[in-house]
Order: structure tokens, then sequence, then C-alpha cells
């Protein structure tokens, strides 16, 4: 079960822009993560080369914020919004504003599991 302060430190690293970083250090080596009724990736490899992916089409790391988060025994939830540019931004520039609920479920101090939630018209 992660602390209230692992789970900070982690909305932090993610607050930060090192989105990469935050999966290589705090999901597990065979963690997955699945985008709404998307494929789930599975494996650390798979889930940083997915975000460095993401990060090139959005121009680079979004701004991030934590508005709200949750924590019930090994399940973390964690209401996002990113500011996203790339591919994603409209169409004079300003980027759009993504707003997401990430469920995660945590073994010890490490994430397992995560799913995101979100309405997909927002990236057209």
């Amino acid at each position: 079960m992660p602390t209230p302060e692992r789970v900070r430190e982690f909305i932090g690293r993610v607050e930060a822009g090192d989105h990469v970083g935050a999966i290589e250090d705090f999901y597990h080596s065979d963690a997955s993560m699945q985008e709404n009724l998307g494929q789930k990736r599975e494996g650390i490899e798979a889930l940083v080369a997915g975000e460095k992916a993401a990060l090139v089409r959005m121009g680079g790391a979004p701004e991030s914020k934590c508005i709200h988060y949750a924590i019930n025994g090994d399940t973390v939830m964690i209401n996002w919004t990113f500011a996203m540019g790339g591919q994603f931004a409209t169409p004079d520039g300003r980027p759009k504003l993504l707003d997401e609920i990430a469920v995660q479920t945590w073994r010890g101090d490490r994430i397992a599991a995560e799913r995101f939630y979100y309405d997909p018209g927002t990236l057209r």
C-alpha cells in the first residue's frame, strides 16, 4: 500500500514534467497501462516507449496538474489536467486541455497497473 507521501512524490514528478522518469521510478517492471478501452501496454519497456512516443506527439511534456487525488488501500485515483500541444494543439497553436482520471493499483510502493479515463473527443 502506498503512503500519502509516496503518492505526492509521484504527483510532483509528473507535475514537474518528468513523465518518463516517473514511470522508471514509480512503476513495477511488469506494470501495465491502458488508455480508456484501448489495448494494454505491459512491461516497463513498453510503458517508457509509449510515454516517449506520446511526448513526441504532444511536442514535449504537457503542463500537468493534479486537481484531486484519493487513496483507498492499494487503489489511487488522480484527476489530472494536461495542456497538450503538438498534434493535439488547436488550429491556432493553443494547447488543448485533457481532463483525465487515472486509476492506479499499487503493489507496495510502486504502481502495478494503471488505467486512464478521458473523453477521446478532446484529442481531435
